[in-house]
């Protein structure tokens, strides 16, 4: 183990094959996540609702990130090791079951490609150091955030609280950013998107966005510090109302709608995790 540590640290092209491949892998336990996660919580709250309203309870079949073993949905076939390779075995298959001939859905390869082309981008950001263990984990983090909300139109609390307190704690160290400014950045990130929500509330008597946002932007703000906010707020806000204006023009989608606001708001703490220096001097002007 001394000598693979050593290896990976000394040899950049090492370390980026490994950890694109290690993103591969959990590209597709993500996917695992996406599918499960929302189902789990469902689950969760029927079982509350009905101990509230004094219902008998349901017996629900028990599921996990573990059990039950993945299978197909069309025929309940069980997936086998080589028919789970990331991306390969997609292709291989061509997308379809190998049993029944049920179509695969592309969002597998796809979250499996972007979590292993995301992970190689972090290598080469930030070479081995603390930086890229923190960065990978939030990458992952937010590539399940990102398409839990495009399909579910939800913000776990079971990924973005964790978010939270891992930006707050490595403040201590400091990792990425100080703890004054960490704390200030949760307090600050979540305040901002929640007046927004309300003053749209007070204005339409319709709510813009929901809880998760609010939990997901105090996140970044701990990782990223208070100062970083403004930035962040700017490019998921023009980059929604940009992605919201095409639907409406472009695919008839109608206007009052909701749009998921999570994925934005991911993809701009991901922007300033990489380039984060940089787009800020670009706005400045430097």
């Amino acid at each position: 183990m001394p000598e693979l540590i050593h290896a990976l640290a000394s040899d950049p092209l090492l370390l980026g094959v490994a950890t694109t491949l290690l993103g591969l892998l959990v590209g597709s336990f993500l996917n695992v996540v996406i599918l499960r996660l929302p189902r789990m919580l469902e689950n969760e709250w029927k079982a509350e609702a009905r101990e509230l309203l004094d219902l008998p309870a349901v017996e629900t079949p028990r599921l996990s990130l573990m059990r039950p073993a993945s299978c197909c949905p069309g025929c309940g076939a069980a997936i086998r090791p080589w028919q789970n390779i990331p991306v390969v075995s997609w292709l291989a298959l061509r997308g379809r079951c190998a049993k029944c001939r049920t179509g695969i859905s592309v969002q597998y390869p796809l979250v499996e490609l972007a979590s292993g082309v995301a992970s190689a981008v972090c290598v080469w950001r930030f070479g081995w150091s603390p930086q890229l263990a923190a960065a990978l984990v939030l990458t992952w983090a937010l590539i399940a955030l990102t398409v839990i909300d495009l399909r579910e139109m939800i913000l776990p609390d079971d990924l973005t609280a964790p978010l939270v307190w891992i930006g707050l704690g490595m403040s201590t160290l400091p990792v990425f950013v100080g703890m004054p400014e960490s704390i200030w950045g949760a307090v600050a990130g979540y305040l901002s998107l929640w007046s927004i929500y309300w003053l749209f509330k007070l204005a339409t008597g319709r709510e813009g966005m929901g809880y998760g946002d609010f939990k997901l932007m105090a996140a970044l703000g701990a990782w990223f510090g208070w100062a970083a906010l403004p930035l962040m707020l700017l490019l998921s806000s023009a980059v929604g109302a940009v992605i919201g204006i095409g639907l409406i023009v472009f695919k008839g989608r109608d206007k009052t709608q909701p749009i998921p606001f999570g994925p934005y708001i991911a993809g701009a703490g991901w922007l300033m995790l990489i380039w984060g220096d940089a787009l800020g001097g670009a706005v400045a002007g430097r």
